[in-house]
């Protein structure tokens, strides 16, 4: 007996071709459509990982024809240095592109898309088959899933991941500003799709190395073993970013670190890093070991923050030689402003494989360099046989960004008669150590993983949830005090706050 499509490994669904099908974008003319859905719809149909009958519909409030629209897109897409393979490519894949301008909250206009969809099936042969991209403000999301319900674009059949036709809806970050409006968003999508139609991405989770974190894990019988309290000492998760807000600051003042890099990404990672086998790689048991991590995370306490989390915000400083300005300085942000643009925290998961382990999180802008990594630090050897050395600890680091890669720290002989020990590091990066032809992007990855019905790399309600309940009380605690975040100077790692922070444990961050 063969298993539907959502119960096949990850790996078997990722290489088969996804049903013909309409990928619908709301916020079709801003940044990430421009930047990453495009190009990303534009490379997989180049590669012939979708079906030559998809079609892409952009819905927004500017005015633009079917063709204006192509070619804005085209070049968004190509840009001024593109080989003319990728003229003749775009060429090709342009007639699959429309354009539908309405106001969101527009009834007119979702009729007017629903017209077009029905055309896109008669035409292009997409079969019903709808994906519905939210890559609008937040605030449009509810105005958006309510309006696809009422004007008929959404089949709700008894089992959407399998049945056809089907529909789907991706929703972007950020998924809510605190633990109650989460519940509110999960509660006005479920009333117009199914939990299985609802793919809440986080392209973090698209990442090679990310996804090898499970691979490296339970593919190997030598970590393992000793994956677990009696040999690792603490565990670090850092997401520094060299760039300030970036004209962000609209966006980033009602949001902060908290709610842009932490709720998400690095909560995501440290599920990844602590998770318990699963049955079978599966969506539904990856997820469920998920939630299982985020459910034993110790909660906060008010006097806890106080002592375990740290709040930041950049000043002036230098990058590269360059001044650049501290986040009261830059435009759009209030000049008494408390909204913190670092974070550290430490945490403990109160479970029987990590009991004990610190957990550090670390992420800021402005920082010295871009870098996203973990570091498992393992603990020292008992007994210190060696004069010169001996005592360094083993550290694995999982480099996510820039350069994805994997690393063992030991200590080793040095050459010569004395007995003089060095650390030494063995590893690998991705780009040497594998034929990337086929390689493909975050993005790429998971939009294709939504055309072929596999949510394994996308967040559960019951994930986000409690995700915001780790950080409510640190949320709430912060926002009705009176401190003031932590100075540091743009170019460096945050403030000695958090440095303070890891050393009262005799640790020190890495890298730093």
């Amino acid at each position: 007996m063969s298993r539907p499509a959502s119960a096949l490994p990850h790996g078997a669904r990722a290489r088969r071709t996804p049903d013909p099908c309409a990928v619908v974008i709301f916020g079709v003319t801003g940044d990430l459509a421009h930047r990453m859905l495009m190009p990303s719809l534009f490379r997989l149909a180049r590669l012939g990982r979708i079906a030559p009958s998809c079609a892409v519909v952009g819905f927004a409030r500017r005015q633009k024809t079917d063709e204006s629209f192509r070619d804005e897109m085209g070049q968004a897409v190509l840009g001024p240095r593109a080989s003319e393979a990728d003229r003749v490519a775009w060429q090709a894949f342009a007639p699959a592109l429309s354009y539908v301008q309405a106001e969101f909250e527009d009834a007119n206009g979702y009729e007017r898309l629903k017209a077009e969809l029905e055309r896109l099936d008669r035409e292009r042969g997409t079969e019903s088959n709808r994906v519905y991209y939210l890559a609008t403000a937040p605030d449009y999301y509810g105005t958006i899933v309510e309006a696809l319900a009422r004007h008929g674009l959404v089949t709700r059949p008894p089992d959407a991941a399998s049945t056809r036709p089907w529909s789907r809806i991706i929703v972007e970050k950020p998924f809510g500003r605190d633990l109650a409006s989460a519940r509110q968003l999960n509660q006005t999508l479920l009333q117009a799709f199914d939990e299985n139609q609802i793919y809440r991405i986080d392209h973090y989770l698209g990442k090679e190395t990310v996804q090898n974190i499970l691979v490296f894990r339970f593919a190997n019988g030598i970590f393992e073993p000793i994956w677990n309290q009696h040999y690792i000492d603490h565990v670090q998760i850092t997401v520094a970013e060299a760039v300030g807000v970036e004209g962000r600051a609209g966006f980033y003042e009602t949001a902060g670190v908290m709610r842009d890099i932490i709720q998400n990404h690095m909560l995501q990672l440290l599920a990844l890093v602590a998770m318990e086998a699963p049955v079978v790689f599966e969506a539904d048991e990856v997820r469920e070991e998920k939630v299982k991590v985020l459910r034993s995370v110790r909660r906060y306490t008010p006097e806890d923050v106080d002592r375990n989390v740290v709040f930041g915000q950049y000043t002036a400083g230098d990058f590269g030689g360059v001044p650049v300005p501290g986040y009261l300085q830059e435009p759009r942000v209030s000049p008494n402003s408390r909204t913190p643009t670092f974070v550290a925290m430490r945490v403990f998961l109160d479970n029987w494989r990590w009991a004990g382990v610190p957990f550090y999180l670390r992420s800021g802008k402005r920082m010295a360099r871009r870098v996203t990594e973990i570091d498992v630090e393992f603990k020292r050897a008992p007994l210190r046989l060696f004069r010169d050395g001996g005592r360094e600890p083993n550290l694995l680091t999982l480099n996510i960004q820039p350069d994805e890669g994997i690393s063992l720290k030991f200590v080793a002989k040095a050459p010569g008669s004395p007995m003089t020990l060095k650390p030494v590091e063995m590893g690998f990066e991705y780009e040497k150590a594998f034929d990337h032809a086929e390689e493909m992007s975050a993005y790429e990855r998971l939009l294709l993983d939504c055309m072929a019905g596999d949510p394994t790399l996308f967040t559960r309600r019951d994930e986000v949830e409690e995700a915001w309940e780790i950080l409510h009380v640190p949320l709430t605690h912060w926002e009705t005090s009176n401190a003031s975040p932590y100075p540091y100077k743009a170019g460096s790692w945050g403030p000695d706050a958090a440095r303070a922070l890891i050393e009262r444990g005799g640790r020190r961050w890495r890298p730093s």
